[in-house]
């Protein structure tokens, strides 16, 4: 899976129609409407205002796509299948469509509503999503100094530590590396 950490455009006239896509960092279906609502807002007279997303959730991926008013199928889900194509998630891509006189055709709709879709992912920096785990640990002393070596070599990192009769932690990391710290240090 990838992410993006920024937003990116993409502009081009395709018969007389102008097209705009833009691919944004979204975290939850909140964002999502408030980035579409501003959208709104800000391109009053675009014919359509098309999209479709991507999120992660504990529950799974979640993703929706919107045709706004073109044809059913020609807009909204060729953008779909770019986002799950290239599995990228936490996500929204959005193609503003200013009409320009010439019809595109159901076929010339799709493949416009898709290379758009295509030329903003593609110039994204997309990374790598690493699914993270939270651990919270206890340990004597003595045994700290290699703790913190092996969590470091897990790429994990410390976001709380109490001192008391014993260490107390909380620590974050690659949930692919949870189980080798779990080994090694008899973590429950």
């Amino acid at each position: 899976m990838f992410y993006i950490t920024q937003c990116y455009s993409f502009e081009e006239i395709i018969k007389k129609s102008r097209f705009i896509s833009i691919i944004y960092p979204c975290a939850n279906e909140q964002v999502v409407f408030q980035h579409l609502k501003t959208l709104q807002i800000e391109h009053p007279h675009a014919s359509h205002i098309v999209f479709s997303y991507r999120i992660k959730t504990p529950e799974g991926i979640i993703y929706r796509f919107h045709d706004a008013g073109e044809p059913t199928g020609t807009a909204g889900k060729p953008i779909f299948q770019h986002l799950d194509g290239k599995n990228i998630i936490d996500a929204l891509v959005v193609v503003i469509r200013y009409f320009g006189g010439v019809k595109l055709g159901a076929g010339g709709l799709t493949r416009a509503y898709s290379a758009m879709a295509k030329q903003v992912i593609d110039s994204a920096l997309l990374e790598p999503y690493i699914e993270m785990a939270t651990l919270n640990v206890t340990l004597d002393y003595e045994k700290f100094q290699a703790f913190e070596y092996t969590l470091k070599k897990l790429n994990g990192r410390l976001l709380e530590q109490e001192f008391a009769g014993q260490i107390h932690l909380k620590v974050i990391l690659p949930l692919e590396n949870k189980a080798e710290l779990k080994g090694q240090f008899a973590i429950t």
